[in-house]
């Protein structure tokens, strides 16, 4: 095998390997071709082409998120990077572990009028887990090195300077795998870029040990549970099968116990409340609102999992704040709610195994009023959905019920996530939405990344403005053929005419909501997936089957709601559920 020549593109490719980082998405470029030519003549490693640096990323952060291990980007110098930063900031707050490798110029080349030069260095700020700087070789392009800068001074012994090139990779690693979240490795490279060797000449630092988790001292924790009467388990977006059944089981066989979740979370237990805003808003719009919500406040609030979709379980929590928060993570607690007082640093597994162990139910009436609560909403939704006219909610009423499973199932943001909230999908569709940053970008490249390495069939449900944003991520050799796009087209940001006051705004349509005329059609045709629409419920069970069907290509379905109708349908079926 044929290798760069270059002794830092070399440590590079040791220290992956090292790490068993075998995947790596690859944007084109010249300054960083001593990496791409290493990764794609080594059997080791699996590359991926993908032009669009913004949806490289996306397609990588999807990737690991499906693998649950890291994967690896490869830039050239300049702004490419720069168009990583939306997957980077979205993997440091969902905590997914990418690897960005940029290459850079020599820092003599750098401010000095050079085309595609940027200060790249700590380019992502607070957003990396770790940041690697590597050192300029002086073993290669000695004599440029010589004559342009006073680098050979500085750093006369190659040898010394591979060493603390290892060292700190093996260090940025250890964060990966410690904290969970994106590393950036910055490299500069002279010229000439593309000598050849036969052989590695560097060898790689054995992975740093990870410290083993601690057990956290549960008797505090389990004697205030076992005394309070109301408590509340609020679950973010998790992996599927987080959690057994289980220990799920004898966590919610008690009456003073409500777990609230959302589909993103990917529980389903006949005693959880799937739909947290179904709950909640219809109080808001009851005469005795504050009595209610303070019925159900709890005592106290136990939060494991990633961000969480509802808004209005933040507004209740922050104004209806529980006695005591516990929030279960290895990593990181945010004090969503303003009451955080115990970030109990393990997984959730291990917690609730230590955990369940030791508590008792408690007699109390708080899940048996909020289930019967829980019925009558369920009965009013099923009502309301039966007389309900063609619309964003109804779309997502049909789709649930015809969606194949077993599935994975990825969402777009805005209101496509939200709308989902209001449904209970099959407990054999894994759902997952990009919830970090909560941004309507980058949502196909991720579901494409995604449906890679998943054995069964992909979907992604978005709207038009996520669809459009991201449409590069059609330019792509590597989407399965059983992919599936659901486009619902409203013409425009539908859910600024939710927000209140949103549509008193002058110049709304052109600046919130941003209308348009454009489909899909011609973006499915020239990337060569097949194509079908529908405008009324009438045609669905026709148009479904046929988007449906194996035709051995990935496939888009647009579906056309009407523009100034659906805000008016969501704000009637929340009065309805009253």
């Amino acid at each position: 095998m044929q290798y760069s020549n270059i002794p830092t593109a070399q440590a590079i490719i040791q220290q992956c390997k090292a790490n068993l980082l075998s995947h790596i998405v690859i944007s084109p470029g010249s300054r960083n071709a001593p990496l791409t030519i290493s990764f794609t003549r080594d059997p080791f490693f699996s590359c991926y082409s993908i032009v669009d640096e913004r949806c490289a990323a996306f397609f990588a952060l999807g990737m690991a998120k499906f693998l649950k291990q890291p994967v690896a980007l490869l830039c050239s110098s300049g702004s490419a990077l720069l168009n990583y930063y939306p997957a980077v900031s979205e993997a440091f707050y969902s905590q997914i572990p990418l690897v960005v490798i940029s290459a850079d110029r020599p820092s003599y080349r750098i401010d000095v009028g050079d085309g595609q030069t940027i200060q790249q260095r700590g380019v992502y700020a607070s957003h990396t887990v770790a940041a690697v700087n590597l050192l300029q070789d002086v073993s290669h392009a000695s004599k440029t090195i010589a004559r342009e800068s006073d680098l050979l001074d500085q750093h006369p012994d190659q040898q010394q300077l591979i060493q603390a090139n290892l060292e700190a990779l093996q260090q940025g690693f250890y964060q990966l795998h410690l904290q969970k979240g994106p590393i950036h490795i910055n490299v500069p490279f002279e010229e000439p870029l593309y000598g050849l060797q036969e052989d590695l000449e560097i060898e790689a630092l054995e992975p740093l040990e990870l410290p083993q988790l601690g057990l956290p001292v549960l008797d505090p924790m389990i004697n205030v549970w076992n005394r309070s009467k109301r408590k509340m388990i609020l679950v973010g977006a998790q992996d599927p099968h987080t959690i057994s059944d289980e220990l799920l089981s004898v966590l919610l066989e008690d009456d003073s116990v409500m777990m609230l979740t959302e589909n993103t979370s990917n529980i389903h237990h006949p005693r959880v409340f799937a739909s947290i805003d179904q709950l909640i808003v219809p109080i808001e719009k009851e005469d005795n609102s504050e009595a209610l919500f303070s019925q159900l406040q709890p005592d106290i609030l136990l939060t494991f999992g990633g961000m969480v979709v509802s808004k209005k379980i933040k507004v209740f929590l922050r104004k209806y704040q529980p006695k005591q928060h516990w929030h279960i993570d290895r990593i990181r607690a945010y004090d969503t709610y303003f009451c955080l007082d115990n970030h109990v640093q393990t997984n959730v597994s291990s917690f609730l195994e230590g955990f369940v162990s030791q508590i008792c139910p408690v007699d109390s009436d708080y899940y048996p009023y909020w289930n019967r609560v829980r019925e009558h909403r369920q009965k009013q939704h099923q009502q309301y959905m039966q007389q309900l006219q063609f619309s964003d909610l109804k779309v997502f009423d049909l789709i649930r019920k015809r969606l194949p499973s077993p599935m994975q199932l990825q969402l777009a943001n805005s209101s496509t996530i939200r709308y989902a909230q209001l449904f209970d999908f099959d407990s054999n569709i894994e759902m997952y939405c990009n919830r970090g940053t909560s941004g309507i970008d980058g949502s196909t490249s991720t579901a494409i990344g995604a449906a890679v390495f998943d054995p069964n069939p992909t979907t992604l449900i978005t709207g038009d403005l996520s669809f459009l944003y991201d449409s590069n991520a059609l330019w792509n050799n590597y989407i399965p053929k059983t992919f599936r796009i659901i486009l619902l087209n409203n013409n425009g940001g539908g859910i600024f005419r939710i927000l209140p006051s949103a549509k008193d705004q002058e110049h709304f349509e052109t600046f919130f909501e941003t209308t348009h005329h454009y489909t899909a059609v011609h973006l499915a045709a020239m990337f060569q997936l097949d194509y079908y629409k529908l405008d009324t419920e009438n045609d669905f069970e026709s148009q479904w089957e046929a988007f449906m069907k194996d035709n051995n290509r990935a496939a888009i379905l647009e579906i056309h709601t009407p523009r100034e109708e659906n805000d008016r349908v969501l704000r009637a079926y929340f009065n309805f559920l009253k």
